[in-house]
């Protein structure tokens, strides 16, 4: 048997790897996952879609030695089974090279470490008229030529893009698509790097800016908001290692003000992403899925599941080149399964009017939830204070009436619109009172039936169990004022 070399045409393998489909915010997100890996601290997005176009991610991280760059310049410069630090978020060392040159022609690297300034450069032209894979290595008047230049300091790394051809690919202006991408990058950043860009317990706070403008971090969970429900945290143990399963239940939008939608993505990024959360090492990569262990349900769009598993199962989980992609394997999905259904019942609730599903809050609720073999029906609660009262003052035809108008209600309650308008985007299905004096026209009208002064304060006291008042302890607590301001007047 003989052996013979076959090197891959430089020309051709590099421009089949510029196709592996990333976008550029993803492809910018994969520049950052080496910063954060190098230790940085302060990672800056500088663009300029002016004139000689560029963008460059400068960090303070540990930097590189100029034998180090050049490795670190090398496609497929590290093997992806080795064992990695907790917090390395490559694997397959492609990242930095095929990031960038699916965005550009011209990737240049500066890093600084030790004193001293190395710079390696990938030119898609040159390698093209050479037809080999060919690294430029920059010498120090070709570093000083370099416009962000001063603003590496003794220690850490700046990636730089040039030459824009796949940006601008059918576009008229490479300026206004460029601005195009970074804002697009924003969002991305603030949410795939959220858990970095805040404080969590144990871990340092890393900074991220595009042109000196600082990225807040998008928490998909709200954890802010206090009618955010955090389930219960689960384990599920593989191959040895933990993976952390956290569910979160957002509030509903009609619980939440518009400020705090707005902080949440608007109404379309408050409702839109259902599903799991896939982090690795705290790096979301895959979001928005059920995995297909669930359907995409209307009333269950407010449920998220944060996923914690380590880099070292990276190969059951098949995370791909642009660690935007992870798929569980079959000893997770059948854990994932058992914990969905307690999701899935959590998610609900939050559109069952008020919540009702049972009726073990010892309160008197204006309607009953009723389940039986056919299904589900809502009807009044003939034994509410309210409804007693009116029928003990009523004839036998006025009752008669009365029922007839109760049923009426309750046959024609449009089950549909309620359905579709709760559990979609509408924020204007008004429920509730809106002021005192509304409360206070029901109290009266209540009170009022009382046969005494001690039965009135009686049933004053009680209304902190009856619906709808006991969904207003503050304006119960000014009730006895109002009542008697009111009395007073008349």
């Amino acid at each position: 048997m003989k052996e013979f070399l076959l090197p891959p045409d430089a020309k051709t393998l590099i421009n089949s790897m510029r196709a592996v489909g990333y976008s550029f915010e993803a492809a910018i997100a994969d520049i950052i996952d080496n910063s954060i890996a190098a230790g940085a601290s302060n990672i800056r997005i500088r663009f300029s879609p002016y004139n000689a176009a560029y963008v460059a991610v400068i960090d303070n991280g540990r930097g590189m030695t100029g034998s180090e760059l050049t490795q670190a310049m090398r496609h497929g410069s590290r093997n992806p089974d080795e064992i990695r630090s907790e917090t390395d978020l490559g694997r397959f060392g492609l990242g930095l090279k095929t990031a960038s040159l699916s965005q550009c022609r011209k990737l240049t690297v500066i890093s600084a470490k030790s004193g001293s300034m190395s710079s390696r450069r990938w030119d898609l032209d040159f390698i093209e008229d050479r037809k080999d894979w060919a690294l430029l290595i920059l010498d120090e008047k070709d570093i000083e030529d370099i416009a962000i230049l001063p603003e590496i300091g003794n220690k850490g790394t700046a990636v730089i893009w040039e030459n824009f051809d796949r940006v601008s690919a059918g576009e008229s202006s490479l300026e206004r698509c460029l601005c195009d991408a970074l804002d697009r990058t924003r969002d991305h950043l603030s949410l795939v790097f959220h858990r970095y860009l805040t404080a969590e317990p144990g871990y340092r706070k890393i900074a991220i800016s595009i042109n000196d403008n600082y990225i807040e971090a998008f928490d998909p969970f709200m954890t802010w908001q206090s009618a955010t429900q955090r389930l219960q945290v689960e384990k599920i143990k593989v191959d040895g290692e933990d993976i952390i399963v956290e569910p979160f239940i957002l509030p509903h939008q009609s619980k939440l003000k518009t400020s705090e939608i707005e902080k949440a993505g608007g109404k379309e990024g408050l409702l839109r992403h259902q599903g799991f959360y896939v982090y690795r090492n705290r790096r979301l990569i895959s979001w928005g899925t059920w995995f297909r262990l669930a359907k995409q349900e209307e009333l269950t769009k407010l449920a998220r599941v944060k996923v914690d598993i380590p880099n070292s199962l990276d190969h059951l989980w098949e995370v791909d080149i642009k660690k935007s992609v992870a798929h569980p394997p079959e000893a997770v999905r059948q854990n994932l399964k058992r914990i969905i259904a307690r999701i899935f019942e959590s998610s609900r609730r939050v559109y069952t009017y008020r919540g009702r599903i049972s009726h073990t809050d010892n309160l008197i609720h204006a309607w009953n939830r009723v389940v039986d073999r056919e299904g589900i029906a809502y009807s009044v609660n003939r034994s509410h204070p309210a409804i007693n009262e009116l029928r003990g003052s009523l004839g036998d035809h006025q009752k008669y009436l009365l029922e007839g108008m109760l049923r009426t209600l309750e046959i024609s309650f449009p089950a549909e619109a309620f359905y579709a308008d709760m559990a979609g985007d509408q924020r204007n299905v008004k429920q509730g009172i809106d002021t005192p004096e509304e409360l206070l026209d029901l109290a009266r009208a209540l009170l009022s039936t009382a046969v005494s002064a001690e039965a009135a304060e009686k049933l004053l006291a009680g209304l902190r169990l009856i619906e709808p008042f006991c969904h207003y302890p503050e304006m119960l607590d000014k009730l006895p004022a109002l009542l008697k301001e009111q009395d007073i007047a008349n």
